[in-house]
């Protein structure tokens, strides 16, 4: 028996039919065709299905779709606005943390909420990687992702973000 699910996704209202156990990765990998929203681990271990969930990230494999009835959520499609990418996903481009791409999705959505949260004060080394610990990736070994945060942060204190 599917059930309606009516939310936001990436500033869009949604509404899909699914089923009761699926979970919020099933539902947007398959009726949301978000496929940023990348299966792994299935256990809330390696970040690949990070998203926001009302401006919070969450394992996306840990969330009952049907939890999030009403709500917002975000995942990195969002983050293209008119076809131009987020100047996050610049500076990732820029700084070189993207290499084989299948972490970036979710480090994108901890980034954003991240750097979001942060306000005006300077994010350090230690709290990027304290955030981002819940995202694995195997190529990059961190410091330019961690470049990345903070050549996006410069970004959004300069004017230049949305």
């Amino acid at each position: 028996m599917k059930i309606p699910l009516t939310f936001v996704l990436n500033n869009q209202e949604t509404t899909l039919m699914i089923d009761p156990g699926q979970t919020l990765l099933e539902v947007l990998r398959g009726q949301g065709g978000m496929t940023s929203v990348h299966r792994s681990c299935e256990e809330g271990e390696c970040g690949a299905c990070t998203v926001l969930l009302d401006d919070e990230p969450v394992n996306a494999c840990l969330v009952l779709a049907a939890s999030v009835q009403g709500a917002s959520v975000m995942t990195s499609e969002g983050l293209v606005k008119d076809g131009t990418p987020h100047p996050l996903m610049k500076a990732f481009t820029d700084e070189l943390g993207i290499q084989c791409g299948f972490c970036t999705p979710g480090m994108l959505m901890n980034a954003y909420a991240l750097i979001r949260k942060a306000g005006d004060t300077e994010l350090t080394d230690a709290v990027i990687r304290k955030t981002l610990e819940g995202n694995l990736c195997r190529c990059t070994g961190y410091v330019n992702i961690v470049k990345s945060v903070k050549t996006a942060q410069k970004l959004k204190m300069a004017g230049e973000w949305w």
